[in-house]
């Protein structure tokens, strides 16, 4: 393993180190290696001719004019990398919603930043994990093979 130096304002090294207890880190170290990890993670991401999968999450009110109609009929105008979605009433006024999605990375971007730039859509954000796509043809149960597609994340 490489030693490696770095230099921090006090200010942003007290930040880090309550980020550190906060988040249960024996040590600097471990916690600048995942951050490392998920930023190098989330830029394999942003290739937007890759696969990817993903979720996006927002926060919206249902009060909003024909708000809830439009992000369904958007869900809808992309079946065909929405994998599943889920709805959660906060309260009287505010629903947190999140949706599954699979399929092109740029794609996935599009469609997540167009629901998100919805008027009353607040809170949204957008995570991916980019894939590779193999088929595959095995028998499961039955013994009959059949084709079907395996997503591993990139490593």
């Amino acid at each position: 393993m490489e030693r490696v130096t770095i230099s921090l304002e006090e200010s942003l090294l007290a930040e880090f180190d309550r980020y550190i207890a906060r988040k249960g880190y024996q040590n600097r170290s471990e916690a600048i290696r995942d951050l490392v990890r998920d930023r190098l993670e989330a830029q394999s991401g942003e290739d937007p001719t890759g696969i990817s999968v993903g979720c996006v999450s927002y926060v919206y009110n249902h009060h909003q004019r024909d708000l809830a109609q439009r992000l369904t009929n958007a869900q809808h105008g992309h079946h065909d990398v929405v994998l599943s979605s889920l709805h959660v009433h906060l309260d009287h006024e505010n629903c947190l919603e999140v949706t599954l999605l699979r399929g092109p990375t740029g794609e996935l971007r599009a469609f997540a930043e167009s629901l998100m730039a919805e008027t009353g859509v607040r809170h949204g954000h957008l995570n991916l994990t980019a894939v590779e796509s193999e088929g595959h043809s095995h028998p499961h149960g039955t013994g009959v093979p059949h084709k079907h597609l395996h997503l591993k994340p990139k490593t």
